[in-house]
């Protein structure tokens, strides 16, 4: 029970120091370990549940560079995603199944977010399809697999043209999607009772994870973290796909 509880504290640690460095990535990398410990709808409500904590310690310090106008329409799309993502993970989140498919999900985000272009070669037009279908992607994946953040990352980085904008409408897209996920969850009971110590360990970890990686925001090398965080959860998705 220890050692499990120190498994989950460091994943949380290191996914949310990511997220604060970076402004992404919390899920992506959490969900590429806590599986391996819990079902995927357990871990996924924990890191939900967390990654609300994760995303509203970096919105308060970021807010006042929001842009609404660019945030209506994916946030919109995405807040759908997660009520169509609830149904899923209601139903059949306690099938083991769903772990190897998680483990396909993330190799094709590391791929995804490898691939993608820089924001100054993005040439994508201002209109509503464009952050409709990202949103729904983004709130559908997420919801179910906690993963959804590269869509958004993508859309706010064309967007927006400094990147204290582009967190503030990340992590607002973030803040809101997380409590509809929860919410939805929680009038349904699906939170198991162990379900509060683990986020109580959670919570001092992300805390911490997120204050020292917005210290190292200015510091490190956003392609360092980005290819090391793929490079873990490439590794991360083959297991549970070989081996869940």
């Amino acid at each position: 029970m220890v050692f499990e509880m120190f498994i989950v504290f460091t994943v949380l640690f290191l996914g949310s120091f990511f997220q604060g460095a970076s402004g992404f990535g919390f899920g992506l990398f959490a969900m590429s370990f806590l599986p391996f410990l819990f079902t995927l709808k357990d871990s996924t409500l924990l890191v939900v549940s967390l990654a609300l904590v994760t995303s509203l310690s970096i919105f308060i310090k970021v807010y006042k560079h929001i842009h609404y106008r660019k945030l209506f329409f994916l946030l919109s799309a995405a807040s759908l995603g997660r009520v169509g993502a609830f149904f899923i993970l209601h139903n059949f989140g306690e099938m083991d199944i769903l772990k190897k498919v998680l483990g396909f999900v993330l190799i094709g985000m590391v791929i995804y977010i490898l691939m993608q272009k820089q924001k100054d070669e993005a040439k994508e037009k201002e209109n509503a399809i464009f952050p409709i279908v990202l949103g729904f992607l983004g709130g559908l994946i997420g919801g179910v697999f906690v993963v959804g953040g590269p869509f958004f990352v993508f859309y706010f980085m064309v967007a927006c043209k400094d990147k204290y904008a582009y967190s503030a409408n990340l992590q607002a897209t973030f803040v809101v999607t997380s409590i509809v996920t929860v919410v939805m969850h929680g009038v349904s009971g699906d939170f198991s009772s162990e379900f509060l110590l683990y986020f109580l360990v959670g919570f001092v970890s992300v805390l911490a994870g997120t204050r020292l990686g917005m210290h190292w925001f200015d510091r490190l090398s956003q392609v360092h973290i980005k290819n090391i965080a793929s490079l873990i959860v490439t590794f991360a998705g083959l297991n549970l796909i070989f081996f869940s």
